[in-house]
């Protein structure tokens, strides 16, 4: 397998998010980081890339694009990743994907709605491979409550509930000067959503990558602690399509929690439950008989949840590798558009565009729900 060539904008030298992807990439060996713009001033960009060993490090994202799109086809990177904060992922995935090159990208995808709706309608347009960083569906036993809620085993969906609680932000750490909370909490580069918008789209996504069930409509209401503009906690109530309905929490001021994402799923089958941090166990559960648990690793899993496992049961598997299978498949699908040939079901199994763009509504969505005096808000409102 020839190694796909990786460049990346943002996440260097102390930013937590740069450190998952170059782990994600470096697992499976399909893939080599080449280039780097990794900061936003030109010294801390060129210390990070010669701290990185980058062979080509670039002062800014602009001049990575030019320079890459005057290179050879055959030394040009195939992809780019952008680690940045929210405000340039816009302008940094439009740019590239103008230029010829496929994208991955940190979530929320951009920074409003309408910049995830014209970016996915760029996507389509061109015929790019972009893919979201949701890295939670990348957990196999993640693939494999997905499986069987599509394989009725659930029987049909009666509610599910859906949360992610940290604690980090619990004071003001922003005050400070803390970089990642400074940017987080500040609507010119994160956005309408605090809480909601960094985690409670996982929660979102996660909730309907198992289920495939979308949001009907929501009735929201965000908390803001210390002064700030954008919420720091809130409880959302779903109306899901077919009639199931729905609780989705995210918070990120709650004492003791670290990084509680927690699903579960009821039907009138059974029910799965399924934790972030326990992920290696998924448990399927009945009214009458015990329950069961599945395993990673082990042979009776379906093939998305082997295709994402690595290691045999009893070595445990985490985020890191689950990030990587977003990775993957991902860069499959672009080996198979070089090799001219339809990608495969499994190769497609990754966070898309239109993924984004759901999860900007939802963020809208709830912004406006929370902000408004009726009882529910339609998701049809913000998806046309």
């Amino acid at each position: 397998m020839v190694p796909l060539k990786m460049g990346m904008v943002g996440g260097g030298l102390d930013a937590l998010v740069g450190a998952w992807h170059r782990r994600a990439v470096a697992i499976d060996g399909g893939i080599e980081l080449v280039a780097g713009a990794l900061a936003s001033t030109r010294e801390r960009a060129l210390a990070a890339s010669i701290a990185w060993n980058l062979p080509r490090a670039y002062a800014s994202w602009e001049h990575m694009l030019e320079q890459e799109v005057g290179r050879p086809a055959q030394e040009r990177i195939d992809f780019v990743t952008v680690a940045t904060p929210n405000h340039l992922h816009y302008p940094v995935a439009k740019a590239f994907i103008d230029a010829g090159f496929n994208v991955v990208c940190d979530k929320p995808m951009t920074r409003t709605l309408e910049e995830a709706k014209s970016l996915a309608s760029l996507v389509a347009k061109v015929g790019a491979v972009f893919a979201l960083t949701h890295n939670y569906t990348g957990y196999p036993l993640v693939k494999q409550a997905r499986y069987m809620v599509a394989a009725g085993e659930l029987g049909e969906l009666i509610k599910v509930i859906v949360e992610y609680n940290q604690g980090w932000l619990l004071e003001a750490l922003e005050r400070d000067g803390h970089k990642g909370a400074s940017w987080r909490v500040d609507p010119a580069r994160s956005g309408q959503g605090g809480a909601m918008g960094d985690i409670g789209t996982h929660a979102e996504n996660l909730m309907r990558y198992i289920t495939g069930l979308e949001i009907d409509a929501l009735c929201a209401d965000l908390g803001r602690r210390h002064g700030r503009v954008l919420d720091d906690d809130g409880s959302v109530l779903l109306r899901l399509r077919g009639g199931a309905r729905g609780v989705l929490t995210a918070s990120q001021v709650l004492s003791g929690e670290g990084n509680a994402l927690r699903i579960r799923v009821y039907g009138t089958r059974g029910s799965l439950a399924w934790d972030q941090e326990h992920p290696e166990t998924l448990i399927f559960s009945r009214n009458s008989g015990p329950s069961q648990i599945y395993r990673r690793g082990e042979a009776y899993l379906c093939a998305a949840a082997k295709r994402g496992t690595r290691l045999p049961p009893g070595h445990p598997e985490a985020f890191n590798e689950a990030f990587a299978n977003i990775y993957a498949n991902a860069c499959d699908t672009m080996r198979a558009r070089k090799e001219r040939r339809a990608p495969t079901e499994l190769e497609l199994d990754f966070p898309t565009a239109e993924d984004g763009v759901r999860g900007l509504a939802f963020i809208a969505a709830a912004v406006a729900s929370d902000g408004s005096q009726a009882k529910w808000t339609p998701m049809k409102d913000y998806l046309n």
